[in-house]
């Protein structure tokens, strides 16, 4: 039996959807993105800029109110984004292409270089934004939040979303 996916976390017009390579068995469990105890995404967000408080993980929804939203490459729950198949990413990016048309955010940011890279099938890809548009949206790479990303402390992922958020 297939456990279920996160639910996006998407409105029109958003300034920025940040989208994750695919969630964990834990936070679809418990049905809100970056629930791991190890994850640096929700203190990464207020450092850098994007909220004035530290959001904690079930009031993911909250971010709504700021303009941002959540969603994810893959949609199937796992314990490692190493178990995610290409054929996944491959079946995948024409839902996140749909979902992109249709909310019409200003950026999408792609929480680590597999998600963009498994989406488009580009191979070699560069931190920061990229010359192409997905779906009318500026494209972002950021580096993965995760804590199991070991080469890239707090400071420097605080350094990167905060470039996104002075972008906008």
């Amino acid at each position: 039996m297939q456990q279920e996916s996160l639910p996006d976390i998407l409105d029109h017009g958003l300034q920025v959807v940040f989208c994750g390579i695919n969630p964990g068995v834990d936070a679809a469990a418990a049905g809100h993105h970056f629930l791991g105890r190890g994850n640096r995404f929700w203190p990464v967000l207020h450092l850098a800029g994007f909220t004035p408080q530290l959001i904690a993980p079930r009031d993911d929804r909250s971010v709504l109110g700021y303009g941002l939203g959540l969603t994810v490459a893959v949609a199937r729950p796992t314990r490692g984004a190493d178990e995610i198949l290409g054929e996944e990413f491959a079946r995948a990016a024409s839902a996140l292409l749909d979902k992109l048309e249709w909310y019409r955010p200003r950026c999408i940011a792609f929480l680590g270089k597999a998600a963009y890279q498994g989406i488009t099938g580009k191979r070699q890809v560069e931190w920061g934004e990229q010359a192409e548009r997905l779906g009318g949206a500026r494209v972002w790479i950021l580096p993965n939040p995760s804590g199991l990303n070991r080469g890239f402390p707090l400071e420097r992922l605080v350094e990167a979303y905060a470039a996104l958020k002075r972008s906008l």
